[in-house]
Formats: C-alpha cells, structure tokens, sequence
C-alpha cells in the first residue's frame, strides 16, 4: 500500500488541488447555499407533479398533464431505476452537491485524457483546467443546463477511451468507453452527443487512414469491433433512456410536420425549421472572442455599472443614478452580434490559443491532424446562417443533423480540442524541443501574429465595428422610447463607446496574458526556466485567466439561501384563489407570461402551457395555427381551459377568468365529421362547434359503423379517477355514442379499456382522444404503459450487470498484467 501511495504520490496531489478549486469556486455551496437558475426554475414547475405523485405513490408517473395539455414524464424526469449510471451521479452529488459536481467532473475527465495521452502529471493537469474553465461550460452551468454541462463534461473520458482502444487496450478501452458513453447518454442530452459523435467520426477517418498507410488495417478492425462492443453495450445500458425518446421523437417538433408544408427546395417539412435551428449561429467574427473574450461586448445585458458612458449619457438628461444604472443594464446591450442574445462569449484561454497555434508548428503527434480537422469543421458548422455552404450540407443531407437547433453549441468541440493542442505544444517543446528546427522564429511568429491581434484591437478597437445589423432599428426604438432624436444618437454613441471600452481593455488584457506566455516559452527554449517552473507558470496564468474571465459569468452572488430555492415560483393569490376550485381535473392558461416559453404555470395548475424544447408536433401545430393571432375560444373549450390568468392593463395587477364555457373532462358529441387530411382536420377545428361536433381523420373511419353517431340529450360521461397516466370514467347513454376526451392523444403507450376490454382510440379535434361507447352504464379507464418503456427498462438492468462484469474484468486483467511485471529493484 505504501508503494501505491508514493506510485501514485503525483495523481493524488493534482486531485487533492482540483478538489481544492472545486471548493474555492463554489464556496456558496458549502455554505447550504443553491445556484437559481432559470432553467433549473422551468425544470422544476414542469416536474413538480411529477414529484407529488412520485412521493404520494412510491413511483414516477410516465405522464404528466402540467404541461402542454400532457405529455410523457420520461422527456421531463424520470429516475431510470434499472440504469447502472443513474446511481452514480447522486453518489458524486452526496458528497460535492451541484453544481460543483460538475466542475469536479470537467476536471477529472480532462486529466484522465491528458494521462491518457501519456502527458506528465503536472501537465496534464494544466490541460484540465483549460478544459474545465472554458468559459461556456461555466456559462451552461449558470443558466441552468446542467444536462448539457454533463454530457459536455464526459466528452474527454470518452475520446481518451477510444484512443486506448486504438493503442491496443483489449479490456480497459472498451470497458471505459461503454462506461464513459452510458453516463454520457444518460445525461440525455443527444445534441451534444451528436456533435460528440461528428468528432470522433473524424478521429477514426484518421485511424483508418493511418491502418491503411502503415499495413496495420487488422489492428485497426480490432480496435473498432471492440469499440462497437463498447458503443452498443452504452446504448442498451440507457435504453430506457433512448427507445421511448426515440419513439417519442418522431411525434414532435424534431419529426416530421403532420401538415402539408415545404421548405425552400419544394420538400416536405422534415426536423426543424431551418430558420429556427439556425436561430443561434455564431458570427464568422465572433470567433475572436475565443483570444478576447469581452471583444463582442460579453453577454447581452448586465453588463454597465454606474462608470460606463450609456449611464453617464443618461444622468447628463436628467435620469436619477440608480436609474440610470438599471436602464443601462437592462435596456442598452452591450453585446453586438447576430445572435438574439447571449449569456456570454466562447473563450478559451488567451494563453491556451497561442499555444494551440503554436501547435500546429511543432507538434509532430499524428492527433494534431485530427484536432485540426474536427475544430475547423466545427467551427465552419457553428456559423449556421453565416456560412451555409457547410451548414445546408450538413443540415439537408447529414443525418439527424437537422433535428437539432442552437448550432453554436458545437464549439463544444473546440474547446476540448484547442487545449488538447496546446499541451501538446508544451510536451513537444519540454521533450523535444531542441530538435525543432528554427524554433526560435516560429515562436516569434507565432506569438507575435497572435499578440498583434491583440494590440490592434486594444489600439483601434472601432475596428470591431461595434454594430449589429439591426443597429439602425435599435436607435429608432431608442428615439420612440425618449421622444428625442439628438439624446436617441448621444445614448446610441456611449453604447458604442462602451462597447469599444469593454474590447479594448479585454484585449489589452489578453494581450498581457500572451505576451507572458511567450517570454515563459522563450524563457525555457533558452534554458533560463525549468519544465516545471515553464508547466507551473502557464498553469497559474491559465487558471486565473479563465477563472477571472468565469467569475464574471458565474460568481457567490449567483447563489441563494436554500429556503428560496425551495419555494423558486411563489404560489400568488389568482394561484391560490384557483385551488379554490376542487375538481378532479381542468386546465389553466396563463398569460401573464411566454405562455408556451414558460413552466412557472406548471408548477402550481395543469397547463395548456410550458417550458420544453420537444413539445408534441400536433400540439405545437394548434398553437401556430389557432392561437397565432387571436384566441380560438372553441379551442381552449375542447382542452377544458376553465381558467385564463391575465393583467390588468389598469393596475398590472394578476386576474382570473373563470370560463364557464370549458367542455369538461369529456362529453358526447352529435356528430362526427371526417376529413382526409390533416390540414382539413386542422382548417376544419376552426369553424366547428367542438360541444357538438367532432373532427375525425378518413383514418379511423373503419372504427365506426355504417350507423353513425346518434347523441342522446341524457347521455352523460363524468371523470371519477385522476392519476397523471390513470383515468378512470363513468358514463351513461341510451344508445351508441362517441365520446372525446379532453386528453392528448399519444398513441405510443396510452390504452382504453371499457369495463375492462381493450377500446381504440381515435383520434378527434386534431389533438385529443375520442371513443365509440357501447348504450348502458359502463366504466371506462384510460391507462398510460408504453411497451416501449417497459421492454428498454429489462433491457437497461441486463445490460448494466453486463457492464459491471466487463468493467470488473478489465480490473482483473489490470491485475494480473500488473502482477507479471517485475519488480523494480531499489537503487
């Protein structure tokens, strides 16, 4: 044990020292103290009947009717029992609660590469830092997407797995790499595993043209089985997680469109709109930010303190300094690019970026071909609009690509890759360096083109521009907003002043941070520094770098008392009056908010609205087409809308509509009309009596008989039972009826049983769910239990026990090879 200890003497410290920055960071969390963050807030008023009825029942309901009408609870919160990795995150979390988990995780799993990569303790620790204070994967764990900050933090255990694989690990490769990608897919966040997935693709391009090249092909296909074990093993793992995903996929806004549109080539609408996935594309200029971070004005708002020119602008007009000071952050923004609004810039390092550059100089690691080929496509990608040659290749005919929006977000490739090249640079020039020829004037090259940049834009920083494309339309609001057209100018010109201020010292900044990088480089080609004074240095440089640079994102003011994060959406008195109200079941519209960008409702009624970026594709289709300019009252009957929430334009203050109009939980119509086509059923909807009336597609007219509907005045149907996916009823009617049902109709798990016999169900009124009911007294009981989920859970259990025997393997065979080794003799 003590020969383990001083073996491992240098690992121990850099995870006692990543432990360490753990705590500094995130100080707040040691004192009971939580992050509030927004989307965090949205994911628990979409959850919380999933919650109640999880403590209530001892399990976790497949549905949920907070949200958009219903939805399945898999896609919101679902504790995926039999998944081996679910257990492991809360393992980490009891000790480092989140979100310092996170932080923790970005540092182990870019250590773990580094050594990998055979890279020296102390060096490899560098590059985990770079990695893990990139300064998105900060701004993701601010906003809230903890999801996506997971699946972001398993990317680097994951490409360190694949490349044991290739350097020959038969049991450690593949055993790490389907224990790495199973926690990756269990943080559920397929985008980023994607773009995962479009980096590696490259890394294996390169694997198997150097197979080919170096007669080595057998090896090659050796290692890539062993991976596909490993992938596939991942997969089945988490199938619990992605068969009902996929499934349920399909049916909504990443699917296919129910209604006849094409898009500009004359195809029919498929995955998302173009327009809509490209909403978020980072400016072909933007990418400067990665070597100055504040070059793009930052984030968007927040940004102006009481020294800024805007809030000096402002108080010369006669605006009280407070005021000024809160315009100014909240009206003026400071960042100036094309996206609608940003948390923040990608930076990764000013040092780092050098160093990457130089990189590509002298590194002689085949992985530099590859680190540059994924980085550049990555970066060609993340232009979405700017640069559509790439993007529409990709978006048209790459698959699945096209069902993701946001594309930005694979500069999360970059900023594994980037630092990747950097340590490179720093072992290429420690265990080589002396061989590189003319090395003194590429680091002078390098390093002065890169501190150029730098200057150039703390000289001249108007050379940025300073304006977005809209800027011309900004001064106009700005004119209509104080009724002057000269201060609309004066306040337009501090902003840009402000603008070129925040550049300017970001790059004066950053140009200081290269400039010490280069003379520590300098410094050790010319034998005046040691390799661990050079490591030590650029690591302290690095870490406060992006430490500095994060805080501005993230920082202890972010952070609550837990008592506040426990109540996050506070119950008002139209909520409370509400609850009032104690029928089993009725569904509440509030427009006080984003309606459908917004889950606060969620949290208190049973909403038509929510907060969730896969709504169903047919609910997501009625509210384009009948509430788009005006309210369709028919419509918010059928979903049995009792309640509308709005303001009073008089006071500000919240009100309730009760609306006595709403058709309940279930009625029996007089007659059904049927269309061909969805677009008929969906014109349709807007010109029918839905109390009277239903609309049914041409597609489930084999379910009903030559008869038709004969609707009794005395026939009545009434919800008796409500469990999230349990719905029990209790009709009676005279004669043979057709009942719709306020429910979303999902075809993918939900049942009807009349006095305990299978039932279809059709679909009515484009979105809900309609049966043919036999005359009599009968029971009826809608029950959600998707095949899908409860094959993918046996799956997710037998292929979690086949993992652990893998991984208990591979520790074994580790064993017995390490047992084989002889036994070093003392000096």
């Amino acid at each position: 044990m003590k020969n383990w200890f001083k073996e491992n003497a240098n690992h121990l410290s850099v995870i006692g020292i990543f432990l360490l920055l753990v705590v500094f960071y995130f100080t707040p969390v040691w004192q009971g103290k939580t992050l509030l963050q927004h989307d965090v807030m949205q994911a628990r008023g979409s959850q919380k009947e999933i919650f109640d009825y999880k403590e209530k029942d001892g399990k976790t309901p497949l549905w949920t009717n907070s949200m958009f009408g219903g939805m399945p609870t898999y896609q919101i919160w679902y504790d995926h029992a039999n998944n081996l990795t679910t257990h492991i995150g809360p393992a980490i979390r009891a000790v480092f609660p989140p979100p310092s988990d996170v932080l923790l995780l970005f540092l182990l799993g870019g250590y773990f590469l580094f050594s990998v990569l055979k890279i020296r303790p102390w060096l490899a620790a560098l590059g985990a830092i770079a990695i893990a204070f990139s300064s998105y994967n900060i701004i993701y764990v601010e906003a809230g997407h903890l999801s996506r900050a997971y699946a972001i933090a398993y990317m680097a255990p994951i490409i360190a797995s694949v490349i044991l694989c290739y350097r020959g690990s038969r049991f450690w490769g593949p055993s790490l790499l389907a224990l790495f990608l199973a926690l990756e897919l269990r943080a559920n966040h397929v985008q980023i595993t994607y773009y995962l997935f479009l980096c590696i693709l490259v890394l294996v391009g390169f694997e198997l043209y150097y197979a080919i090249r170096d007669k080595k092909l057998n090896k090659f296909i050796q290692a890539s089985v062993l991976q596909l074990i490993g992938v596939v093993l991942a997969v089945l793992v988490n199938a619990s997680v992605l068969f009902p995903t996929y499934e349920y996929a399909k049916e909504t806004i990443r699917g296919k469109s129910n209604l006849t549109k094409t898009d500009d080539s004359g195809n029919a609408g498929s995955g998302l709109d173009k327009e809509y996935a490209y909403a978020w594309s980072q400016g072909i200029g933007e990418n400067i930010t990665f070597l100055i971070p504040n070059a793009y004005g930052g984030r968007s708002s927040g940004v102006l303190d009481e020294k800024s020119n805007v809030v000096k602008a402002l108080t010369k007009v006669g605006a009280p300094q407070a005021e000024a000071v809160q315009m100014a952050r909240s009206y003026f923004p400071t960042y100036w690019g094309e996206k609608s609004f940003t948390s923040g810039p990608w930076y990764f390092g000013a040092g780092i970026v050098f160093l990457a550059i130089l990189g590509l100089f002298i590194v002689k690691n085949r992985l530099k071909w590859w680190i540059l080929t994924a980085t550049v496509l990555a970066i060609l990608l993340s232009f979405g609009r700017h640069f559509p040659l790439i993007s529409d290749l990709f978006f048209d005919y790459f698959p699945m690509y096209n069902k993701f929006r946001a594309v930005e977000s694979i500069l999360v490739i970059p900023a594994v890759l980037i630092p990747i090249l950097a340590v490179l640079a720093i072992n290429e020039l420690i265990v080589r360096g002396s061989e590189i020829p003319k090395l003194d004037k590429t680091i002078l090259y390098t390093g002065g083109a890169v501190a150029a940049v730098c200057l150039l834009v703390a000289l001249m920083p108007s050379i940025l521009d300073l304006r977005t494309s809209q800027h011309q339309q900004y001064v106009a609001q700005l004119q209509q907003m104080v009724q002057d057209q000269n201060i609309a100018n004066d306040l337009s010109n501090a902003l840009l002043k402000d603008r070129a201020d925040l550049a300017s010292k970001d790059a004066w900044r950053s140009f200081l941070i290269v400039a010490l990088t280069i003379g520590l480089v300098w410094a050790f080609v010319k034998k005046k520094l040691s390799a661990t004074i050079l490591i030590a240095a650029i690591a302290v440089i690095t870490l406060v770098d992006l430490w500095t640079v994060d805080k501005r994102y993230l920082n202890n003011d972010a952070f609550v008392d837990k008592s506040i994060y426990d109540k996050p959406i506070p119950e008002r008195e139209v909520d409370q009056l509400i609850h009032m109200d104690k029928d089993l079941s009725y569904r509440v519209f509030d427009l006080t908010t984003s309606p459908f960008q917004d889950a606060s409702a969620s949290y208190f009624h049973k909403s038509i609205g929510g907060y969730h970026a896969a709504k169903l594709m047919r609910f997501q289709e009625l509210i384009e087409n009948q509430f788009n300019n005006t309210l369709n009252e028919d419509v918010l009957d059928m979903l049995n809308v009792r309640y509308v929430i709005t303001k009073d334009p008089s006071n500000n203050s919240d009100r309730i509509q009760r609306r006595s109009s709403a058709l309940g939980n279930a009625w029996f119509v007089d007659k059904v009309t049927f269309v061909k086509s969805n677009n008929e059923e969906m014109s349709t909807l807007g010109n029918i009596d839905p109390r009277k009336e239903a609309v049914v597609n041409e597609g489930f007219k084999n379910q009903f008989n030559d008869k038709g509907i004969a609707n009794s005045p005395n026939a009545q149907i009434n919800l008796v039972s409500y469990h999230p996916d349990t719905l029990k009823y209790e009709y009676s009617t005279p004669t043979e009826g057709f009942a719709v049902f306020s429910e979303i109709f999902y075809d993918k798990g939900w049942k009807a049983y009349i006095d305990g016999e299978e039932a279809p169900i059709i679909r009515a009124d484009y979105v809900l769910r309609g049966l043919k009911l036999p005359g009599g007294n009968h029971k009826v009981e809608f029950v959600f239990a998707p095949e899908s989920m409860r094959i993918s859970n046996i799956i997710s259990l037998i292929a979690s026990v086949i993992l652990v025997i893998g991984l208990g393997f591979a520790a074994w065979m580790g064993y017995k090879h390490n047992k084989k080794k002889p036994a070093v003799k003392a000096s």
